[in-house]
Parts: C-alpha cells; sequence; structure tokens
C-alpha cells in the first residue's frame, strides 16, 4: 500500500467516524458529577440548541461546557442535524413543542421565513452587544420588511482555493499569478496521479460556491453585484456567461463524472490527498486539519483570465448563519442569558480557535496562520458569494439555480447561454433588475 492509498484509507475511516459521531445527538444532561449543575442554588434548565453543523458536534459540546461552568444553573444540549435536511426541520420545530430554543438559522434570503412566520424573536433589546457587530455583518441577520435583528451572527465565510503543499512542492509548482498559470499547473497535474480539482457537484448546493471560488472576479464580483441592484444588467451578461463557460473549460481537471460526485466526496478526495486542490470555504479548513494532521494547506485567490471584468483576483465572503431565539421557548431568561454569552469576546475567540471560523464579533483574533491568510485575502480584495447574498429572497433560490444549470452545464445538457437563462429564467419569478 503507498502512502496516499494508506492516507486515503485514513482519512476515509476518519470521515466515517465523523460522521457517525456527528449525527448522534447530544445525549442532554452531564454526567453525574460534571461541571454544570454543580453550585446550583435551584432546579436546573435544560435549553435545546439546534444546529446544521454535524461535523462540530464534539467541538461545540466543548465549547458551551464554558457557558455551563460560569452558568451552573442552566445545561446546553446541542443537537445537529443533516445540512440538506435541516430546515424543514427547523421549521417544523419552531412550530411545534419540541422544538429548540435557541438555533443556527440561516443568513439573508434563508433567515426570511422564519421572520415572517413570527418564529423567531427579534433581538437588539435582548442582546445589547449587537450594537458592537458591523452592520454589514448584520444584514444578514435582520429581516427584510421591518428591518430588526433575528439572529446573534455566528461566523463570516470566505472562499477561495485549497491547495495540498506538498503534492505542489513535489511537482515544482507554486501559487499562480496569473490565469496562464493556474491552466499550467492543472495541465501539469493531469499528468500525475492526482486530481487537479476536488470537486462534488452531486450536491448542487455546492456548485455556485465552486463557481464564485474560480470566476467571481472575472464576471465582476461587487461591481457586477452592483450592476445588477441598479438595474443595469441581469445574468445573460456576457462576462457572467464568460464565467459560466470558465467553469465547463475547467471541467477537465475536476473528477470524472463530476456530478455523480458528492461533495463529502471530494472533501475526502482532498484530505486523503489524491487531489491537488480544492475550491471551497474558510469553514472547511477545521474539519480537514481534523480528517489528516499532517496535511499541508496553503491558499490562494484564483488570478482572473483575459478579458476579465477585474484585473484581480477576490475572496467571495459572506455572513453565515445566526443564533435565533425561538418565540416558543419555554425559558426565555435563560436563553437571553446564552444568547448574550453567544455575543462575547469569550465565545467569538472560541470559534475562531476550536472551530477555526472566522466569528464576527469585535476583539476577535485568528492564530491559525491558514486562517489569518483567508481573512487577509479577504480583507485586501472582497467580494459578495453574490448568490446567496442578494438571491435567496424567493423561490426558486439562486444557488439552488445555479446548482442546476451548473449540472446541466457538466452534464453536457446545457451550454453557458442556456445555463445562464437557466438562473435568469427562474430568478425572474420574483426579481426584477435594479427593484
Amino acid at each position: 500500500m503507498n502512502r496516499r492509498t494508506s492516507l486515503a484509507a485514513g482519512a476515509t475511516a476518519t470521515l466515517v467516524a465523523l460522521t457517525l459521531t456527528a449525527c448522534a445527538p447530544s445525549t442532554g444532561s452531564p454526567e453525574p458529577g460534571g461541571a454544570a449543575g454543580q453550585g446550583c442554588d435551584g432546579d436546573t434548565v435544560a435549553l435545546d440548541v439546534w444546529s446544521w453543523r454535524t461535523e462540530d458536534v464534539k467541538t461545540y459540546e466543548k465549547i458551551f461546557d464554558v457557558f455551563e461552568e460560569a452558568n451552573p444553573c442552566i445545561t446546553v444540549n446541542f443537537q445537529a442535524h443533516l445540512n440538506t435536511e435541516y430546515d424543514q426541520i427547523l421549521r417544523t420545530g419552531l412550530t411545534g413543542s419540541d422544538g429548540p430554543d435557541i438555533a443556527q438559522v440561516r443568513s439573508y434570503g434563508l433567515l426570511q421565513p422564519l421572520v415572517e412566520g413570527g418564529n423567531l424573536e427579534p433581538l437588539e433589546d435582548l442582546v445589547p452587544a449587537l450594537g458592537e457587530f458591523d452592520d454589514a455583518i448584520l444584514d444578514g441577520a435582520r429581516g427584510r420588511e421591518d428591518g430588526a435583528v433575528y439572529g446573534v451572527p455566528l461566523a463570516s465565510q470566505t472562499i477561495q482555493v485549497y491547495y495540498n503543499t506538498a503534492i505542489f512542492e513535489e511537482n515544482g509548482l507554486e501559487e499562480p499569478e496569473t490565469w496562464d498559470d493556474f491552466v499550467a499547473l492543472n495541465d501539469k497535474l493531469l499528468g500525475t496521479d492526482v486530481t487537479p480539482l476536488a470537486v462534488g457537484a452531486r450536491d448542487g448546493w455546492f456548485v455556485p460556491t465552486v463557481h464564485d471560488a474560480l470566476t467571481s472576479a472575472q464576471y465582476g464580483g461587487a461591481d457586477f453585484q452592483q450592476a445588477l441592484r441598479d438595474g443595469d444588467t441581469d445574468f445573460t451578461d456576457p462576462a457572467y456567461v464568460d464565467s459560466i463557460q470558465t467553469l465547463k473549460d475547467l471541467q477537465k481537471y475536476m473528477p470524472e463524472d463530476v456530478t455523480g460526485v458528492a461533495y463529502t466526496d471530494a472533501q475526502v478526495l482532498f484530505t486523503s490527498e489524491q487531489a491537488a486542490m480544492f475550491a471551497g470555504g474558510s469553514y472547511e479548513l477545521a474539519f480537514f486539519q481534523e480528517a489528516n494532521p499532517d496535511l499541508g494547506l496553503g491558499v490562494f485567490q484564483v488570478p482572473p483570465p483575459p478579458g476579465a471584468a477585474l484585473d484581480h483576483p477576490v475572496s467571495p465572503g459572506y455572513a453565515d448563519g445566526n443564533w435565533g431565539l425561538s418565540a416558543a421557548t419555554e425559558h426565555p431568561e435563560e436563553a437571553e442569558t446564552l444568547l448574550n454569552w453567544l455575543a462575547t469576546p469569550e465565545f467569538g475567540q472560541l470559534v475562531a480557535d476550536e472551530l477555526k471560523q472566522f466569528s464576527p464579533i469585535p476583539g476577535v483574533e485568528f492564530s491559525d496562520p491558514i486562517q489569518q491568510e483567508m481573512w487577509d485575502l479577504y480583507q485586501e480584495n472582497p467580494a459578495p458569494y453574490l448568490l446567496l447574498v442578494d438571491y435567496r429572497y424567493g423561490d426558486p433560490v439562486g444557488t439552488d439555480l445555479m446548482g442546476e444549470a451548473g449540472q446541466k452545464l457538466f452534464l453536457g445538457d446545457a451550454d453557458a447561454e442556456q445555463a445562464a437563462g437557466i438562473i435568469q429564467d427562474g430568478l425572474s419569478a420574483w426579481w426584477t433588475p435594479g427593484e
């Protein structure tokens, strides 16, 4: 068994173990003699906290131990549900008697159904620290109609390309400075025993992430976003069509039958060192490092091709998730105590250190050098993760449309112009440029 085969088997086993662990809900009350409950003068209240981050169950349990130690009359039952099923499970839970007291809720457009349904409480008066958050971050937690804040922001995410430093060194490769450099290194990797780009397009939600990681600068990033908002263009714009064509052109560097490859398969390809690069979010970092602690990681922004709308690379980014208070909670005082802790620098630093996430809480620092590099790249050249930030306020949502269009593109069932048309036609059901 060679080195990479051994690593592949180990990483796959690790992923299976993590998945099995993550799918098991929190057991609830602590073991006798545990920290929570010690020193409590009255009854202990258990708060149910829900999330879609099955990968992070053990870490969140560790983080909430810190809260429980300081608040001995409150225990936190952290439960994670499968990402693709979470939204429906949460909607049902918030309208019933068995739902969470506090839940991770989505941002921007996907938050709105919960707000409009009266399932969440506005938080400005309950969590004073929200006044210290950046307005752009709070925009991901606002109700569209009333402008109230319905969540304590959890994290910001950036999108870029990760690469395996050992594979790059073995093949004499460096981070690309031009589009030609990027194409050349992919071409060179085609002649090796590794896949250049680990992409899983079976899960449609991941396709727009890959598209923006590779082509946001090509179609114009924030400039294109503003043109759409101003009504000066739409998604059939030639620059956007060209960016979709670029995604198709790069398919040859992805796994064969890429639409049959799941997102988790792509993760394993990368962590097992069978793929050299992974176009994805900053939220991958902790998982990559846990799945393969020996994995050498680097990150870069993809340089734009000749004729691109921008002459410099960018990192798309977005506000990712919030902590929302259920309007049906039976423990409002205890839930308010936890929500206020979720807005403290103590919690924010735990998010940064333990989850390797970009906490938006003022004063948080990033000790991991890769994490800091991703943040610095984003600060230098930010762009919106466009279809998530602006185009989830109606049905169908932009990211779903790009997932469908990208899958058809990869299968050869649509060309770039037709794929752009799928997005534009779908959004036209509820969106008009400039409105």
